[in-house]
Order: structure tokens, then sequence, then C-alpha cells
């Protein structure tokens, strides 16, 4: 068990230590990049993602010896995502946004969550170029820049302006799927925005500067930090079936209060139902 000192100093610690890692990024945002590639051409990391998580898990495996870390860049390397257990475990993603980051588009990240007994305390999602420093702790609310936020009380689609990640339509087994629920979500709402960054989108819906956020396909360090911040600012997470959100396997659906969420919940089921005749009515052609 983790006691409330021990919390508060793990805080105190990563925040500082976070704003310390934020430099290398906002250093080289304008600069060149050595960029590689992961999982496809739109998966990018570059030598600044290892190097900030270096710098995060050196000085918190030395602060921290008995706790346990899931590191984008490090799970990358060994192609293996450690289970989560009761241990303080940190999740870290060094970048995240990290094809804005390689265009120099300001929308970019440090995501760092801490879980403890699988449970969410503590969340860091910082934008240095743009200075917007989003913290939580469990039970204390959610913050920007120290002073504290709301999620939106948007209930209604038609009023409402809603992030999506459509770059995982280049996938070619789900992008009917992404872009019959883009179709739905464009015809129903005020806008549609791409952020391009998981933790960041989440923690403007945390603010609400939007109404909700809705995508699969993401990882445990994408999510991690920006949900803690969301749930503490008043919004919900859940998964995108209307299930309980699974931090482990991902599947978002963020919004800012529940009426919103289950409004969502409905919108993508009949889109995928749509989706599906679609498929059926093509293999039956074929046929």
């Amino acid at each position: 068990m983790i006691s409330k000192e021990e919390l508060t100093h793990c805080y105190d610690f990563v925040l500082n230590l976070t704003i310390e890692s934020g430099k290398v990024i906002r250093d080289a945002i304008q600069g060149c990049k050595n960029i590689e590639t992961k999982a496809g051409d739109w998966d990018l990391v570059t030598q600044y993602d290892k190097k900030v998580e270096e710098i995060l898990l050196n000085n918190l495996s030395k602060q921290f010896p008995k706790h346990k870390f899931i590191g984008e860049e490090t799970v990358s390397a060994t192609q293996h995502l450690p289970e989560l257990t009761d241990d303080p475990t940190w999740i870290i993603d060094p970048i995240d946004g990290t094809t804005n980051f390689v265009h120099s588009f300001p929308f970019t990240c440090i995501s760092i969550a801490l879980v403890a007994k699988k449970e969410l305390e503590i969340g860091i999602v910082y934008n240095p170029i743009l200075e917007q420093l989003f913290t939580a702790r469990k039970g204390r609310g959610a913050y920007l820049n120290g002073k504290p936020i709301k999620s939106s009380n948007v209930e209604k689609l038609e009023h409402s302006l809603l992030c999506i990640e459509a770059s995982y339509a280049t996938i070619d087994n789900i992008r009917d799927i992404i872009l019959g629920r883009t179709e739905a979500f464009v015809s129903v709402a005020h806008g549609i925005r791409t952020m391009g960054s998981a933790a960041l989108t989440l923690s403007y819906i945390a603010m609400g500067a939007a109404d909700a956020y809705h995508t699969d396909n993401l990882m445990p360090w994408d999510v991690a930090a920006g949900v803690l911040i969301i749930r503490e600012a008043g919004g919900v997470v859940i998964d995108t079936s209307g299930g309980e959100f699974n931090i482990m396997s991902p599947k978002v659906l963020a919004a800012g209060n529940n009426k919103l969420a289950s409004e969502l919940v409905k919108l993508i089921k009949k889109a995928d139902s749509k989706t599906m005749q679609k498929r059926r009515s093509k293999e039956d052609h074929r046929n």
C-alpha cells in the first residue's frame, strides 16, 4: 500500500522532472529529427522520444527503485506489454504526438501517470511548446497551470464539438469502421477536431475546450494520465461499447458528462451497424 505522504512525494518529484524534461522537446521542435517508423508509416519515433524516456526512467527508477514502469519506447523495443500489477507503476509516453513534433506542429506533450493497486493516482500532461501543464491527483481535482478545470456540460450531440483520431484510417482492416464513425460524427456535431495527440485531446476534454473524444487503437501510455485528468475534472471515460474502460486495452470514449457519453455510444453502434451492412452487401455482390 502506498501512503498519502509517499504519493505527495511522487507527485512533487515527477512534476519537477516532467517540466525539466520538457526542455528537450522545446529545444528540439524546430530542428532536424532522426525519424524511424514502428507499427506503420503513421507511427513515428525520433531520437528525442528515446532521450526523454531515458531521462524519465533513469531518474524515477533511482528515486523509486521498487516501482515498475511501462514506457512506450521500452515496450516498442521489447515488443512486450507488461501486465499491470498491484505494484506502483509509472506509465510513460515521452512524446505523445510524435508526428506533430516531427512537423513542428505545437500539439505535442509528455504524458505520465502513476498507478497503484491498479488505480490511477497521478496524471500529468505537459505541452512545453504552449506551456500547458495539466495535472491531477485522485480525489483532488484537475488543474491547468495550477488553476482548476471543469469538463463540459453539453449533453446533446448537435451542440457538441467532437474530437476523433483519423490517422488510423490508414490501416486497411479498420478503415471502413473509422470512416463510418467519422461520417456519423460529422453529420451531427457542431464541428470535428483532430489534434494528433491522445493525451492532449483528453486534457482538452477535461478543461471543456471540446465536449467528447473517441478513438480506439491506442496503448496505455497514450491515455493513462489523461483519463485521470478528465475524471478529476468531472468528466467520464468509458469503453467504446459503453462498458467499463480498460486502461491496458484502451478503446476510448471520453466526454464531459454521462449523458453525452451515452449518446455517443448509441451513435457509434448505429454507425458500425451501417458499416457492417455495407460489408455484407459487398461480399454478397462478389459472390
